[in-house]
């Protein structure tokens, strides 16, 4: 075996060779792994499809949905807390590119009251009202709920008669 003595100038740039090459090396296997895109629960936010793609896939539907725009845009929905990944594959399969989302809490002012192991969640801005989250109580959920969509079907119902 032999042993290798390097000292002063000689032995830095050698470490600074060998720390290139190791970064060199992270890059070329994908070591170093790009940022995901953070999508929070109930929002969108948007992603440029590579020109050549044909086929879009997500890891979980149930964490994230994607809707395909004009123009090579892609809309992500958040629809559960956690991570997926997006495929986007050309004619012959070859993935064009992989990206990871992560799908993350809602940044409004938001109070939550437990009783217990209930819970039910409070969107603040600027009142205090019930906010459809994932984990509150059954009933509360479902209350905020059904709120919600009578409020849509009357706003609907209003809207049409409104164009006559």
């Amino acid at each position: 075996m032999t042993a290798l003595c390097v000292r002063g100038l000689a032995a830095r740039k050698l470490l600074q060779r060998l720390a290139m090459s190791l970064l060199f090396a992270a890059v070329a296997t994908g070591a170093l792994a790009a940022e995901p895109i953070v999508v929070r629960l109930d929002q969108a936010s948007l992603l440029k499809i590579p020109d050549r793609a044909t086929t879009v896939v997500i890891g979980n539907p149930l964490i994230a949905d994607l809707s395909l725009q004009p123009g090579g845009l892609a809309v992500i929905t958040g629809k559960s807390y956690g991570a997926t990944n997006i495929l986007v594959m050309d004619r012959t399969g070859a993935v064009l590119t992989e990206e990871t989302v992560e799908v993350r809490g809602p940044t409004d002012k938001t109070v939550v009251v437990y009783r217990g192991i209930q819970r039910e969640t409070y969107s603040c801005e600027p009142n205090c009202e019930p906010r459809i989250t994932l984990g509150d109580t059954q009933a509360f959920f479902n209350e905020a709920l059904n709120t919600a969509a009578t409020r849509n079907t009357q706003s609907l119902a209003a809207g049409a008669g409104s164009a006559h």
